[in-house]
């Protein structure tokens, strides 16, 4: 793999540094190059082309927003025995302390960067200032996936058909397959009958966000802030809180900080628990069903 990277990344150098990384999903490491230390993540699995191309996606997507730091993405490489490696500059972290606040501002600029180009183009400002066009849907220009499971992010119009059809539905449908579960058959018809009550008043516009934002996919460099590993698409901000408040921290500074800028919209805590149902299913998809209890009680909840 070493003499592929150094063909690829077009470097001499090329040593490993013994920094090392990676979770559930892939595996990492640093290397020394000609043109300063990137960080490689590998997966052996025959679908990491695509994880990595939606990763590599989000990431330029994000960066060129130019409100919060993520790792500068270089190159996806297939690897000769199957699967494939994609390297990006590395950034030494450690785990979010003191920069707990600025990322709650700096996460809602980038929810907002959308809405604002808008507001300026609608203005005959134009958006020539950003190298992101403005977006008036709902959906990515790329596949991504959220863990390994690719996600569906076909351009909609409406938020709560995409949510719907192309976030629960789909995982669903995966369930399905799987384990031919008629209770949650049940629930879904009915519950997916009160989900546009949820967002009766609320006016969703698209914002462009990490996707998977849990506690594991943030940091801190020495300049404030990082996020990594996302998944991204253009969705209703507050799904970004879903997965956050799962699993936790993100403390009492962050929220502050965030809903400064975005403050919660009536019926913020139901669709809070409806966007953590999809965190759940995906959970169950990938890990078993030890989340078909969480599962079901959130669906349960909802449908009352």
């Amino acid at each position: 793999m070493e003499a592929l990277l150094k063909r690829e990344l077009g470097t001499t150098t090329l040593k490993a540094t013994g920094h090392a990384g990676g979770g559930c999903i892939s595996e990492g490491l640093s290397y020394d190059t000609d043109d300063g230390r990137v960080f490689a993540k590998i997966n052996h699995k025959s679908q990491a082309r695509q994880m990595f191309d939606g990763e590599k996606a989000s990431l330029e997507a994000i960066l060129s927003t130019n409100t919060i730091k993520v790792p500068k993405p270089l190159k996806v490489v297939d690897l000769e025995q199957g699967g494939a490696v994609f390297v990006m500059e590395h950034v030494d972290m450690r785990s979010l302390n003191r920069y707990s606040a600025q990322l709650g501002e700096q996460l809602a600029d980038l929810h907002l960067h959308n809405k604002r180009q808008k507001e300026k183009r609608d203005k005959g400002k134009g958006s020539g200032q950003s190298e992101v066009p403005v977006v008036d849907q709902f959906g990515f220009h790329v596949m991504t996936c959220c863990g390994y499971i690719p996600q569906v992010n076909d351009w909609q119009a409406d938020w709560v058909s995409f949510y719907t059809q192309q976030r629960l539905q789909h995982q669903l449908h995966l369930v399905e397959q799987t384990y031919g579960d008629r209770e949650v058959r049940e629930l879904w018809a009915g519950l997916q009958l009160k989900i546009p009550a949820l967002f009766s008043g609320v006016t969703v516009e698209p914002a462009l966000l990490h996707g998977d934002l849990w506690s594991g996919n943030v940091a801190q460099y020495s300049d404030g802030p990082v996020i990594f590993d996302p998944a991204s698409f253009y969705g209703h901000s507050e799904y970004e809180l879903a997965i956050a408040s799962m699993f936790g921290g993100f403390g009492r500074q962050f929220y502050e900080a965030y809903h400064q800028q975005i403050p919660k919209a009536p019926g913020f805590d139901q669709r809070l628990k409806l966007y953590q149902l999809f965190h759940n299913i995906n959970h169950w998809n990938h890990f078993g069903s030890s989340y078909r209890g969480s599962s079901l009680r959130i669906m349960k909840e909802l449908s009352k």
